[in-house]
């Protein structure tokens, strides 16, 4: 239905009716398959199935792969420790905080908009510079071999 509005020099001008917006109808078994799209069809949501399975398949073969830099915590403490039970040297400390700043790197290398870890590593990154700057004014030849060792900058 069209209403009609009368303008200031007595013209008749037509309005455009209302359009009413369309919707589309999705099978119970699309909606149990893809709860949060609502309005997709099934081709689409079969469409994006096969991407989920590829995002796994990416995320298991990158798991099974081990890098240099995965390495378990244990073996960083037996690696860097002064003697045994030693957990709380500065050497331990940077060993592992190290360790931490190369998982999150990777892993924000993959997840670039992950903000929460992001401050999470620069939060390791600057306790392990603190330690460094300790170790560096209590022992400099301590602090040289664990810079080498771990083959960091400086």
């Amino acid at each position: 239905m069209a209403t009609k509005k009368v303008t200031e020099k007595s013209k008749v001008v037509k309005k455009a009716a209302p359009v009413k917006k369309a919707t589309v109808e999705v099978s119970a078994k699309a909606k149990k398959t893809t709860p949060k799209t609502s309005l997709k069809t099934k081709s689409t949501a079969k469409s994006q199935a096969p991407k989920k399975a590829e995002k796994a398949s990416k995320s298991d073969s990158k798991k099974t792969s081990a890098p240099l830099t995965d390495v378990s915590k244990q073996n960083v403490i037996e690696q860097f420790a002064q003697k045994k039970g030693d957990t709380g040297s500065p050497e331990v400390q940077v060993a592992l905080a190290t360790q931490k700043i190369y998982n999150l790197t990777s892993h924000l290398d993959e997840n670039p908009k992950d903000n929460h870890s992001r401050r999470g590593l620069l939060k390791i990154i600057a306790k392990r510079r603190r330690i460094l700057h300790y170790l560096q004014g209590k022992d400099e030849s301590r602090y040289g071999a664990l810079i080498k060792s771990l083959g960091m900058k400086k």
